[in-house]
């Protein structure tokens, strides 16, 4: 298996090459540029054609193209236009709370799903799966701002539950225990907003799985030797029904990372999303196109853990 994951890694080379030229010609395309907003009827014209000069936007594409890839290839993708340090400084901590956000959303997602869909498709039929797939429903009709802004309203403004801003409270010294807890406590309000949406796939394909395991004539085996019931579910039909959960793993990690856009612009979360949604409306391309290529390639190692986590909880497949 090491051998078939070694190859994979290495045909996502060109890839992430191609992913990186498509994600460079897009931040061209965009209308204007970085000192767009620095042109007033004060300030002399000359004075910007010289910066852009200096930044090197007066080049040809394909020399800002190689410029730009060969020195991200040792880390550095350039200094923020907005934030006049360089981008590697300005994602850093954003990569990182995003990175904890989708844990803990992940974390959540399935600790909804997972007894949620075992019980809808143990009990198919009944009230409690009707509640179920109504909840299916609505989760999936309602739009994750929406849902967060009246979680916020709730929880945060009407309750006073959880804090609705921020990564940590302001005062708490970093390292202690408090710190940790604060940085926790801040994470449960906009996770919670993200994995109560985000569970509607995993419950109906893991209620799908359980109403067909039930069909399988090993479950049938098992109830004639007289395997407790609750062991026929825990053992045989979950076992069973959670592999199409597992394979989409990967994919949900992507995707958290990359839905955490809304979430984090409405809970003032400083991550990967509200930064990159800061750097468009600031036509920031450094920090705009190193975002969006570690989207990409956060996409692409999300396809090869699918595979790889699959593959571990079914021997019966391997990737090729």
């Amino acid at each position: 298996m090491w051998k078939t994951i070694l190859r994979r890694v290495l045909l996502m080379i060109p890839q992430i090459i191609i992913l990186s030229l498509f994600v460079f010609l897009m931040a061209q395309a965009m209308p204007g540029d970085p000192f767009t907003g620095l042109i007033t009827p004060e300030m002399d014209p000359a004075t910007i054609e010289k910066l852009k000069e200096a930044a090197g936007l007066n080049d040809p594409w394909y020399i800002q193209y190689w410029n730009w890839i060969t020195n991200a290839l040792q880390g550095d993708f350039g200094r923020s236009f907005t934030y006049k340090i360089p981008v590697t400084n300005v994602i850093g901590d954003s990569v990182g709370n995003t990175i904890w956000l989708s844990i803990v959303s992940l974390i959540f997602t399935y600790l909804i799903a997972i007894p949620l869909g075992m019980y809808a498709g143990r009990h198919n039929g009944a009230w409690g799966d009707k509640a179920i797939s109504f909840y299916n429903y609505l989760s999936y009709a309602i739009p994750t701002f929406v849902f967060a802004l009246l979680l916020i309203w709730i929880f945060g403004f009407t309750l006073g539950w959880f804090p609705t801003r921020g990564t940590v409270q302001t005062g708490v010294a970093p390292g202690t225990l408090e710190y940790v807890w604060s940085r926790f406590y801040h994470l449960i309000l906009p996770a919670l907003s993200y994995a109560l949406l985000a569970t509607t796939s995993t419950i109906q394909y893991l209620r799908t799985g359980v109403i067909d395991a039930k069909q399988e004539d090993y479950v049938r085996t098992a109830r004639s030797k007289g395997v407790p019931e609750n062991k026929v579910y825990s053992k045989h039909i979950f076992r069973n029904s959670i592999l199409p959960i597992a394979s989409f793993i990967g994919y949900d990690i992507t995707g958290l990372i990359g839905g955490s856009i809304f979430i984090e612009r409405i809970f003032s979360f400083p991550g990967m999303g509200r930064l990159f949604i800061d750097s468009l409306l600031a036509r920031d391309y450094s920090v705009i196109t190193a975002l969006v290529l570690l989207f990409g390639i956060a996409a692409l190692f999300g396809t090869l853990l699918s595979d790889i986590i699959m593959s571990i909880v079914d021997p019966r497949i391997r990737i090729e």
